[in-house]
């Protein structure tokens, strides 16, 4: 879904209103998936909270779409419907949506803007995710944050895989359970962070010091780099320290979903 913006001419006053921040507030709650068996998953879990199912007209009413619309009713949604061009840039992904896709309104789902706001007034230790283009590896990695109690991943909306049918797979759930804090670029970010007092470590096999030194008396964002290529050079200039795992029998790396385990375990 995209962010209500203010229009042209409007004031700066305008936009910080508290009723324009709490509109835009919900809006980065959503969470817009795709997919006719994910959206019936997540209609069948009453925990979870759903804010507006949308389908396409072109849809052929199967068994699957008519169940998708009763769990819809039964739960009082708002259906909206589209043609097939508005279908596809509501899901983001008009190759995989199926013709159907659901906003859900998840209290931990954000943007890392509205994190820094409102910081919690302890160390927190976020994870940040730089290039990590595979599915299952980002599902892996909330699985693992999540688990392991991280604060929260900062998850570009370029560069980087997003939440889809696979992601949400691969987390077993955890996608809806984790706070995942939206942002454009990650160099930007991450210097904010900075700004605010936090640690910013890349890891490196290369680095002198290790994950398990690293005391807990401070926020701290761990950022991991690109399966093959690692740390971008944008990202890797906000780092203020680089950290790596301490690994024996000469082997020289991990995959990105371990070393998020290891972090959040640690």
């Amino acid at each position: 879904m995209k962010d209500p913006q203010p229009k042209p001419g409007k004031s700066r006053a305008r936009e910080d209103s508290p009723e324009y921040l709490q509109k835009r507030a919900f809006y980065d709650s959503l969470l817009t998936i795709y997919g006719r068996k994910p959206v019936l998953e997540a209609l069948e879990d009453l925990s979870l909270p759903v804010h507006k199912l949308h389908l396409a007209d072109s849809n052929r009413r199967d068994h699957l779409i008519a169940r998708i619309e009763q769990l819809a009713t039964e739960r009082q949604l708002e259906i909206a419907h589209w043609d097939r061009k508005g279908l596809s840039r509501i899901s983001g992904n008009a190759r995989q949506d199926q013709g159907v896709a659901l906003d859900l309104a998840l209290p931990h789902y954000g943007s890392a803007e509205a994190f820094l706001q409102q910081m919690p007034d302890r160390p927190y230790e976020l994870l940040a995710l730089d290039g990590i283009t595979n599915p299952q590896n980002l599902g892996m990695i909330i699985r693992s944050a999540c688990a392991g109690g991280m604060d929260g991943i900062i998850l570009p909306k370029k560069g980087c895989a997003q939440i889809d049918p696979l992601v949400i797979k691969a987390s077993t759930g955890t996608a809806f359970k984790m706070r995942l804090l939206r942002c454009e670029k990650l160099a930007p970010t991450l210097a904010q962070f900075r700004q605010r007092g936090a640690r910013v470590c890349g890891l490196s096999s290369h680095a002198r010091d290790t994950v398990t030194g690293l005391d807990k008396s401070a926020a701290t964002v761990f950022v991991l780099g690109n399966e093959t290529h690692g740390v971008s050079d944008a990202v890797a200039e906000q780092c203020t320290q680089r950290l790596r795992i301490p690994m024996k029998n000469g082997v020289e790396s991990l995959n990105v979903a371990v070393t998020a385990a290891l972090i959040s375990f640690r």
